[in-house]
């Protein structure tokens, strides 16, 4: 623990108190990095928005153009021939009813990605005490209750990601790894945030985005020139 400590405050050292162009700021967490292991890369979006108000909740999915490193466990509860359609388009798990007897009595969660077709919306929605809590509930909204199997898992495994904001004001999501392409992570950046500002609630009157961060598993946060977003 000493060890990271002392590496953490060292890499702190290199990084200023400024607004960083996204460019600098993803070569200067490279620059800073001291761990082995392939580090998570993630961005943190403070919004001028009051998430208590249902008109100023602000979330969505974007499909990252380098992914994020890590492809996530999905799971499809359909039924008929939509089941066929989900293992062929590389569902992990797929399943009807007896998937959701399965996470109810078994308390079953070995996947990270829940999509489920319209007509069983009416058996999954009754696991939503158990789901919601682990932010696996499918949503129309972040196109998980869908008819469009193949798509959405195409979508999921290219890199899809759902952002939300949280009761603080601030949407967090991981968009790559350290081993990524200074250029790739970029990319990435910018087109989260691109979709983010797409979802800006039509009622917020005032300030939009107040501040953007990047940072890696174990390093300080870098913060971004919001003006490099706006070009």
């Amino acid at each position: 623990m000493a060890k990271r400590h002392k590496n953490y405050l060292l890499a702190k050292e290199k990084i200023e108190q400024k607004e960083y162009a996204v460019d600098e700021a993803f070569g200067l967490l490279k620059e800073v990095k001291s761990t082995r292991f392939d580090e998570s890369v993630d961005i943190a979006i403070r919004l001028g928005v009051d998430p208590k108000y249902p008109d100023q909740m602000v979330r969505g999915t974007v499909v990252l153009p380098h992914g994020t490193g890590r492809v996530k466990r999905v799971l499809v509860i359909a039924a008929g021939e939509k089941q066929k359609e989900a293992e062929e388009a590389g569902a992990d798990f797929v399943g009807g009813e007896e998937i959701v007897e399965k996470i109810k009595n078994e308390n079953w969660f070995d996947f990270e990605l829940l999509i489920a077709t319209p007509d069983m919306m009416r058996h999954v929605g009754k696991l939503g005490k158990l789901l919601g809590p682990k932010g696996l509930m499918p949503s129309p909204k972040t196109g998980t209750v869908t008819f469009n199997i193949k798509e959405s898992i195409s979508d999921i495994k290219k890199g899809r990601v759902e952002f939300k904001v949280d009761k603080t004001g601030i949407i967090n999501a991981a968009i790559g790894k350290s081993s990524f392409d200074t250029s790739d992570l970029v990319d990435n950046a910018r087109e989260f945030v691109s979709a983010v500002l797409k979802a800006k609630p039509v009622s917020l009157k005032g300030r939009y985005v107040m501040s953007i961060y990047v940072s890696t598993t174990m390093s300080p946060s870098v913060k971004l020139n919001l003006q490099d977003f706006e070009k």
